[in-house]
């Protein structure tokens, strides 16, 4: 459980993790406020990150103002200090998978979800710096946002499929 405080960056641009059953007796509701404010930070991951990708792809036109805000807004977002929000037992198989797509071993002893977070927030930083310099700097930096991401989902999220 090493670097929870950075384990929200881990856990990036998830806005499919599900949506939290309002009203779930069994369940504690401290928890249950903790996976919807998980949930919020992954909506905004994904929003951001959405604008960045559209330009990146040519969906829309490369507007360096527009590029600098979502990545400087993608910044701040990996460097929350995510530990109130990633509680222990806030899992799929605790909560059910109608609630969250978070498995069980992100809290597993010799779990990498600090490292991933770090990189994550590492490669979110590369991106601030490089969205307004151009089309190309956003689609070079682009690139170790989505590894990072696609590496934490693929360990620590729960397939749709």
């Amino acid at each position: 459980m090493k670097s929870l405080g950075i384990l929200s960056a881990g856990l990036v641009f998830a806005a499919a993790l599900g949506t939290v059953a309002s009203g779930d007796d069994h369940v504690d509701p401290a928890v249950m406020k903790a996976v919807k404010a998980r949930q919020a930070q992954m909506q905004l991951y994904a929003f951001n990150l959405g604008q960045l990708g559209a330009m990146a792809k040519g969906e829309v036109d490369y507007d360096a103002g527009a590029a600098s805000a979502a990545a400087g807004n993608l910044a701040k977002l990996t460097s929350l200090n995510g530990r109130a929000v990633w509680l222990p037992g806030s899992d799929d198989a605790t909560l059910g998978e109608d609630v969250t797509a978070a498995l069980p071993a992100i809290w597993e002893e010799g779990s990498e979800i600090g490292d991933k977070a770090k990189a994550l927030s590492m490669a979110a930083a590369e991106m601030e710096s490089a969205a307004g310099d151009g089309l190309d700097a956003l689609r070079g930096a682009i690139g170790d946002v989505g590894k990072s991401c696609g590496g934490c989902h693929e360990d620590y999220r729960r397939s749709d499929d």
